[in-house]
């Protein structure tokens, strides 16, 4: 209940920097440049910087517990290390790489278009290594349970982004989104680095080999990488195929899950940081009986909230889009478009909010493997249900596929989770 009120009141601040963006930049090819040049960025921040808070966390706790602060605090410091080396790396990467993917990933876009693009693309690199270290910092607190100031800290980037477009979009036009986003994640570091010294962990980063620790660390990262690669590139596909369909088909895509990636957030985000330390703690303590019981708990409680919410989203989401978004440039024809959008997207609330736990759970025991095989199946469902259904739906169709991969993505989890727990509760000793 903290952490999502917490989310809740950052999330409120981003659905207004939202809000100021549709009635600035509306459907225009402007804001679909800025949106396809953040595509590369955002993917590499969810694949390589997004898993260490599910890999990082129960080997910290882990460590914490059984070794104490300070070798909790070396942990950190390498992972500090590794993370900083990896994303540096990536960002470099994608520099060298974007004169080849981009043009692929925007194959629909006019030449002018494409240079706005790779021009908004380079100015939102720094974004990938100061969000992965963003990340790192949140996942140390997280450990501890300390959700507060993660969340404190979160809400300075909408802020500062609505103050940089209300003030500056006439004169920048598109650039103040870029501008807003950098500046408010710069301050957010600073801040974050704070909350960590007042807490007594240091942000020193300190390489002294592949002790334990850090070899259990890349042993669960590597395999939620790989599953994540492949379920973010669906992400990737599903903007690129909508470059492929009318102007302003991107940009409606993206309107259209502002609002369920809202709930999102409130709820199965929220549950997921919240749980994965209390997982873990379980977990490191083998208390495979709690866990089968939370789980059971978590499931009922999840199906009772969620699916009221998805259908009463269905029913009213063309008066929610127009109460959001229908000022300025953004139309009473974009608001039809984006409700039907939305309206598909808004299936996939149970699914995806169980997913989240049984990610969570699977994190918790270390047993990250499971992840790659989950996500390459939805890989490929993701891409055949796309291809079929925008022949029929439009861009709507690529949101419906969104919903149906979820939906394979939570039976087979479940399942496997279901089985995991059931072995490792036999063979517990009486």
């Amino acid at each position: 209940m903290l952490v999502g009120g917490l989310t809740l009141s950052v999330k409120v601040l981003a659905m207004v920097k939202e809000m100021v963006s549709a009635a600035s930049f509306g459907t225009g090819d402007a804001l679909d440049a800025f949106l396809a040049a953040f595509v590369l960025p955002t993917f590499t921040i969810n694949v390589l910087a997004g898993q260490m808070n599910a890999a990082f966390i129960p080997v910290f706790v882990e460590v914490r517990e059984k070794e104490g602060a300070a070798a909790a605090q070396r942990l950190f410091s390498g992972a500090l290390v590794l993370s900083i080396a990896v994303l540096g790396a990536a960002t470099l990467l994608l520099a060298a790489i974007a004169p080849v993917l981009l043009p692929m990933s925007c194959s629909g876009f006019s030449a002018e278009k494409l240079q706005l693009t790779f021009h908004l693309f380079h100015l939102l690199l720094p974004v990938v290594l100061l969000t992965g270290i963003v990340m790192n910092c949140e996942a140390a607190l997280n450990a501890g349970e300390k959700f507060i100031f993660a969340h404190v800290a979160a809400a300075v980037v909408p802020v500062i982004s609505v103050i940089v477009i209300w003030t500056l979009a006439q004169a920048w036009g598109v650039h103040t989104l870029v501008y807003g986003l950098v500046g408010g994640i710069a301050v957010q570091l600073v801040m974050m680095i704070l909350a960590l010294n007042r807490r007594g962990i240091h942000f020193t980063p300190r390489w002294r080999g592949f002790d334990p620790g850090l070899r259990r660390l890349v042993a669960q990262y590597l395999p939620a990488v790989a599953a994540s690669a492949m379920m973010c590139s669906s992400q990737v596909i599903d903007q690129s195929m909508a470059t492929m369909l009318d102007s302003g088909s991107v940009a409606a895509l993206n309107y259209g899950n502002k609002l369920v990636a809202f709930a999102l957030s409130i709820g199965a985000m929220a549950l997921g940081t919240a749980v994965l330390p209390f997982f873990s703690k379980l977990a490191a303590a083998a208390d495979w009986t709690a866990l089968r019981h939370t789980l059971k708990t978590y499931i009922r409680l999840i199906l009772l909230a969620t699916i009221p919410i998805a259908a009463a989203g269905v029913l009213i989401s063309k008066p929610l889009v127009a109460l959001f978004f229908q000022r300025g440039n953004f139309t009473v024809a974009d608001t039809e478009l984006v409700a039907r959008i939305q309206s598909m997207f808004l299936l996939q609330l149970p699914f995806y909010t169980l997913t989240i736990l049984f990610v969570r759970m699977i994190s918790s025991l270390q047993a990250n493997r499971v992840l790659m095989w989950g996500t390459a199946i939805s890989f490929v469902v993701n891409i055949t249900f796309n291809y079929v259904l925008m022949q029929f739906m439009g861009v709507a169709g690529i949101a419906l596929s969104t919903s149906i991969v979820y939906a394979v993505l939570c039976v087979f989890l479940g399942a496997v989770l279901w089985m995991k727990l059931k072995s490792l509760s036999e063979s517990a000793p009486a």
